[in-house]
């Protein structure tokens, strides 16, 4: 939750990117559901190797169109408080690349 929370505060200002962000657990505040996806041109999932986050999408939304190209695995685990300067210098690290 922090993370993802964490990532959607960095394009708060944004005049060039709007993002929103959701999780996959039951403890989430805001869930991915199928307009979310749809709505995303990319959808950043923090961590398959531990978590399966992006295998868990495709599954669960296997009827979108594009579904595979969309999503993008950043490789972040959980391992932080929100908002923690590790964690904002990570997260632009890892998606310097697509933005």
């Amino acid at each position: 939750m922090n993370r993802s929370v964490t990532a959607e505060q960095l394009f708060k200002y944004s005049k060039k990117y709007r993002a929103k962000s959701c999780g996959l657990g039951f403890l989430c505040d805001v869930k991915a559901d199928e307009n979310l996806v749809k709505w995303a041109d990319i959808v950043f999932v923090m961590n398959e190797k531990d978590e399966g986050q992006k295998s868990f999408l495709l599954e669960k939304f296997k009827n979108i169109d594009g579904i595979r190209k969309k999503i993008k695995v950043l490789g972040i685990r959980d391992d932080y408080p929100r908002n923690s300067p590790e964690l904002i210098g990570e997260l632009k690290r890892k998606l310097k690349k697509y933005i």
